[in-house]
């Protein structure tokens, strides 16, 4: 291969992400047309509703034919979550015990089958089937980011970890920007099942490739030049598995003040991503009343802005790291900070620019844009904090983290039963307030230091038991008798 390994595992590693959220949020997209829409001209809610726009002839007034209300709207959109926490300890212990190939590939398998298999609980089962049917795709996608963790942590030197990081944490934005671009067109085009089937069939596509191309570490790779592995030995100290590592040392890493910040901050990360992510299709189409089309493509536009910032803010903290501008901890203070302030700022602005659409596509836009530093910021601490253990920080992190993705959607619903402009304002302010909190905790007392719960402690050996052990006899003596 004329490529580096460590730059074909990043590529896939990027693939799997995309297809792991274009799974995620196609349904976001979709239950817009699946559901009853509401009377926007219910006597006391039509003021706080925008004028429909006139694209696509009108489309915007489309309605489905399931009765479910906002609440169960928001149950159905967070029930996916449910699943996705549960398995993300487990798989990032799977990860380190087995390698994280196999853990991540049958884990996007398992997502990819479910969501074929989504339109069939629908028509057959309504809401109940469908919610099921999310929480296993949840537990499948759960062990995505640990066991990507661990493939990182074997596979990216420290000194490339801002920009290949980026790189495959950013096929989240790519994978929220083709989930909802490419579900407006194919909402608009065919029925709503073609949706489910085209990105799971993409999920099935991805782990047939991803199998034959990639393996958990270096030292198990049959295609790997020499100068590659030579230089992986050189710069991480090993390209195999630690088989010898000690049991995970959980009362260090949950009672460590540097762990308890980099969970605040992937809270606040997750409390503003999963509010935009999962609930910012619903808010075009029930507040500013984009059509099926335009929705899709203004919905995907800040993820895109997001995308190219995450990939530059990565380039951007090696170069300072490299440099010595900034050492490892303070850079990721500083994109951190970036990536809560301002998209706090930016997105409680959005709903203040009323029905101006261009003004509110544009704040979203560089809110989330701004939000995509993050990818060089947290993101990366748990690589930084303990290589040994990535996996386990990663599943911690991203599994509290997660927490949210099953909050915030019911809470919305529960939030905005009228769909009002005014509703959605209290939820932006909400968020505003959650990213400022935790980012400040984690400017005060997080670490881009390696921990010293990462190094193994030295077994005890009981040297009084080795004196006592008989010594071997000596083959010259063997053979004599």
């Amino acid at each position: 291969f004329c490529i580096p390994q460590r730059v074909v595992l990043a590529i896939m590693g990027f693939l799997a992400i995309l297809n792991a959220y274009t799974m995620r949020v196609c349904l976001s997209q979709a239950i817009t047309v699946l559901v009853i829409k509401k009377n926007q001209t219910e006597e006391g809610v039509s003021h706080a509703i925008c004028e429909a726009d006139d694209l696509d002839n009108g489309a915007a007034g489309s309605s489905g034919i399931y009765p479910w209300s906002e609440e169960l709207q928001g149950l159905i959109l967070s029930s996916f979550y449910i699943g996705y926490i549960v398995t993300h300890v487990p798989g990032g212990l799977l990860a380190e015990k087995f390698g994280g190939k196999w853990t991540l590939g049958l884990g996007i398998l398992s997502t990819a089958v479910f969501t074929m298999l989504t339109p069939l609980a629908i028509q057959k089962g309504g809401s109940d089937w469908l919610i099921v049917t999310r929480v296993l795709m949840g537990l499948g996608e759960g062990t995505t980011f640990p066991a990507l963790s661990v493939l990182l942590a074997a596979w990216v030197p420290a000194n490339e970890r801002g920009k290949l990081g980026a790189l495959v944490l950013g096929g989240g934005q790519v994978g929220t920007i083709l989930g909802n671009m490419v579900s407006g067109v194919l909402l608009d085009a065919y029925d709503w099942p073609w949706v489910f089937y085209f990105f799971g069939g993409l999920g099935v596509i991805w782990f047939v490739i991803f199998i034959f191309l990639c393996f958990s570490d270096p030292s198990s790779h049959p295609f790997i030049k020499p100068s590659e592995r030579e230089y992986l030995v050189k710069e991480i100290g090993t390209i195999g598995r630690n088989e010898s590592l000690p049991p995970t040392p959980w009362k260090a890493i949950l009672t460590s003040l540097p762990m308890m910040a980099l969970v605040s901050a992937q809270i606040g990360h997750d409390w503003g991503f999963y509010i935009m992510v999962t609930d910012l299709p619903k808010y075009m189409a029930d507040v500013l009343q984009f059509s099926i089309k335009a929705n899709g493509l203004y919905s995907s536009l800040p993820y895109v802005m997001m995308w190219i910032v995450s990939v530059g803010s990565g380039f951007v903290a090696d170069w300072m790291i490299r440099r010595g501008i900034m050492n490892t901890t303070n850079t990721r203070k500083v994109m951190t900070g970036l990536a809560a302030f301002g998209p706090a700022i930016f997105m409680v602005g959005a709903s203040y620019a009323d029905c101006d659409r261009v003004l509110v596509v544009v704040l979203f836009t560089i809110c989330m844009g701004l939000m995509g530093a993050y990818y060089a910021g947290m993101k990366l601490s748990p690589l930084d904090m303990s290589p040994n253990y990535a996996g386990t920080l990663m599943a911690i992190t991203n599994g509290i983290g997660a927490i949210t993705g099953v909050i915030t959607p019911y809470l919305v619903g529960v939030m905005t039963p009228n769909a009002t402009l005014l509703e959605w304002r209290l939820v932006f302010w909400v968020a505003f307030g959650v990213l400022f909190v935790t980012a400040i905790v984690y400017c005060i007392w997080a670490s881009g230091d390696v921990q010293p719960f990462n190094d193994p402690l030295p077994r005890s050996v009981d040297f009084e038991a080795e004196e006592r052990k008989p010594l071997p006899k000596p083959k010259s003596l063997e053979h004599s008798s």
